[in-house]
């Protein structure tokens, strides 16, 4: 593995830092993983997902297709127009 030294600027060398210590991993290591994933490092999480964030997958039995293929395992008249 070659080595390349690079100038970061005060702020973003001390978020490298907090995150390496909340991850327990190197700084390098985390560089690393964003050049190669091209990570933005300050994403937005949506609105109200760490209200949820305990739940998601917590529901066994699921199809792994299910977000992607809702009418076929919704059948019970999704997309139809109801009788008045």
């Amino acid at each position: 593995m070659k080595t390349l030294t690079v100038r970061v600027s005060d702020r973003l060398a001390a978020e490298l830092t907090a995150e390496s210590r909340v991850r327990k991993i190197s700084k390098s290591d985390i560089v690393r993983e964003r050049l190669h994933n091209g990570k933005q490092p300050n994403r937005a999480v949506p609105k109200g997902y760490q209200d949820i964030a305990d739940l998601i997958g917590s529901v066994d039995g699921l199809p792994t297709d299910l977000s992607s293929n809702i009418k076929q395992y919704l059948r019970a008249g999704y997309g139809r127009k109801r009788a008045r």
